[in-house]
């Protein structure tokens, strides 16, 4: 049997339909929600959802409270967003898993689907990307950095075929505020990486996440300012990503330019404060 832990925040307009899909797989579902101020909590009990109320520090930090604190009754944790949707398929294929504590498999790299203005954005390199988010007690932990942090599993890996379904339903207006907090937190972790509790990055390596943090090591090698226009191209052109018409068109373009180019007009804004402090000095 799986444990299927949430975190939330003022997830209303979301949190109900990840729930929906969880009660088809797990009877131990914990929300850990950061003092929501909507009807979160509400909706959460309402589907028979235990309800833990944590102070948010990070991202890892909270992830890692959970599993460190909870008392879980089974032997294996799902971690998803409030935003995340298990697949009927998915729901089907880890049902089929062998999930025993003697299974020779610690933990599975499932792969995300990104759901964007109601369309299932399949293309430009979106599609499929894994990450780990199913793993047995005791095994898998969060990282600690400031921004895009990862779950990572000692031991064996597995991949499943079936997605999560990341169905993004704010509104613009709350996409860009959010990535515009991200940002902060992204050029706070190139400038000062963290050093304990992270993924290294590896380049062709197996390890998903490894892999990807890789490419982002060699995407930080572009020049500043050029790159963002550069990875939008790719994504938009080569990786095919025209063909997820104008919701893939508006995502591609908010996430691959707008936010990646905002990261490094904060870093060059950032060089330019060291550059008068090193004058006025």
């Amino acid at each position: 049997m799986i444990s299927i832990i949430i975190l939330t925040f003022n997830s209303e307009d979301s949190i109900g339909n990840t729930l929906r899909a969880a009660k088809c797989l797990s009877d131990d579902i914990r929300v850990v929600d950061s003092y929501s101020t909507d009807s979160t909590i509400r909706i959460a009990e309402n589907f028979g959802a235990k309800v833990i109320q944590h102070e948010f520090l990070s991202y890892g930090e909270q992830r890692n409270w959970a599993i460190e604190n909870l008392d879980f009754p089974h032997g294996w944790q799902l971690h998803l967003d409030s935003d995340e949707i298990l697949s009927d398929s998915l729901i089907g294929e880890i049902k089929l898993l062998k999930l025993g504590a003697e299974s020779n498999v610690d933990g599975y790299y499932i792969p995300r689907l990104i759901r964007f203005m109601g369309r299932d954005l399949r293309h430009g390199g979106l599609y499929p990307i894994f990450h780990m988010r199913l793993f047995k007690k005791g095994k898998g932990r969060c990282e600690l950095r400031k921004y895009d942090q990862h779950f990572y599993v000692s031991g064996s890996t597995g991949r499943l075929r079936n997605p999560i379904i990341d169905d993004h339903r704010m509104s613009l207006t709350e996409w860009v505020s959010r990535h515009n907090k991200w940002a902060n937190a992204e050029v706070n972790e190139i400038i000062s990486p963290s050093k304990d509790g992270v993924v290294d990055a590896e380049f062709g390596s197996r390890d998903a996440v490894k892999h990807r943090r890789g490419l982002r090591h060699f995407y930080y090698g572009i020049p500043i300012l050029v790159r963002p226009f550069l990875f939008f191209f790719y994504r938009y052109i080569f990786k095919l990503g025209f063909l997820d018409g104008k919701e893939g068109l508006i995502y591609l373009t908010l996430q691959t330019l707008w936010y990646r180019f905002l990261v490094d007009a904060k870093m060059y804004e950032k060089s330019l404060e060291k550059s008068l402090e090193k004058i006025n000095d």
